[in-house]
């Protein structure tokens, strides 16, 4: 399969994990695209009408996107390792914590934009602070679960790892850990999996 992806973007890190960690990551042809907030990339959105990474095109010819859908792809074509739970309430339990790690990254890149993307004269100082807001609230929550995390690794785990992976990048200021001790002792040990170490991004 074809994946189109930014090398910085956390959301094709979260696939990337997801691969390796299902023993995929061989199977992928990774190609290096460059979509931005303001130009579209037209060879991804030739699959993918918004134009954005990650998007896979699979060996059938069948285009998927959003991190989210690619992952749960992967997890269905996986003879080993499964990162989605099957049912019941623990599936409901991950399909949640995803969608906090990824409200996380979505806050951050947002913040982000608004910093870097936007012209210095139309930059809105509140909107920024109101993303980075979410992304401290966000991280409050993910302290008070990570008791619960162990040594889990399912899709919640990969996302909210990838998120903070994002911060530690992007926002090195931030000082995430102060006051947050269950999810800064959790992190650094999902940190230091082969599938972090080999999608880490560097500047």
């Amino acid at each position: 399969m074809k994946l189109f992806f930014a090398p910085l973007s956390p959301f094709v890190r979260k696939v990337l994990v997801t691969a390796y960690e299902t023993h995929q990551e061989h199977l992928i042809e990774r190609v290096n695209s460059a979509p931005h907030p303001v130009n579209r990339d037209e060879a991804i959105a030739h699959y993918n009408p918004l134009g954005q990474a990650p998007t896979v095109v699979t060996d059938e010819g069948e285009a998927l996107y959003g991190s989210r859908v690619i992952c749960e792809y992967l997890d269905a074509r996986s003879n080993g390792l499964k990162v989605f739970p099957a049912a019941g309430s623990d599936r409901w339990e991950a399909l949640v914590q995803q969608a906090l790690g990824d409200g996380i990254t979505d806050a951050a890149l947002l913040a982000r934009y608004e910093q870097t993307v936007r012209p210095a004269e139309l930059r809105w100082e509140a909107w920024r602070d109101t993303q980075l807001t979410k992304v401290t609230a966000g991280l409050d929550e993910v302290d008070r679960l990570a008791t619960t995390f162990g040594d889990k690794v399912i899709i919640p785990m990969i996302t909210i790892a990838c998120a903070i992976g994002y911060l530690d990048f992007r926002f090195g200021d931030l000082n995430w850990r102060s006051g947050r001790p269950h999810a800064s002792q959790w992190y650094e040990r999902f940190a230091a999996r082969p599938s972090m170490m080999a999608t880490r991004p560097e500047a």
